[in-house]
């Protein structure tokens, strides 16, 4: 039942998340470098949470859930493109895009499937 919580919630992160990154006129693709530092940032930060506890590794989901949303939208207008995008990958590139995408929702996916097991304890 937690793996299926945790399911549903991702699609319904994921359908808003793409509706938004696609509908939407500002453009994330530019924010390249900004979204390597998050990303930076989260793996100190889960490499200090072996040293803090449950609570800060919780804290740390919770982070982890938006920081992940936040790459969804930019991967997603990366793939998209158009004429409000900096930067699109070509059209040969599908495959590079569907694992960008499939990495940022099985991320989401696996940390909410924590966050609702702390809450489940």
């Amino acid at each position: 039942m937690l793996v299926l919580s945790a399911a549903f919630m991702t699609a319904a992160i994921v359908i808003a998340l793409t509706l938004y990154a696609v509908f939407t006129k500002t453009d994330f693709t530019q924010c390249g470098g900004i979204m390597a530092v998050l990303g930076g940032v989260l793996l100190a930060f889960l490499l200090l949470s072996f040293f803090f506890g449950p609570t800060f590794h919780l804290v740390i989901c919770f982070v982890g859930v938006f920081i992940f949303g936040i790459y969804l939208i930019y991967d997603t207008q990366y793939i998209v493109g158009g004429k409000h995008r900096k930067h699109q990958i070509e059209k040969d590139d599908y495959i590079l895009g569907a694992m960008m995408l499939y990495m940022d929702i099985i991320n989401i996916f696996i940390y909410l499937l924590e966050i609702l097991q702390a809450f489940n304890k």
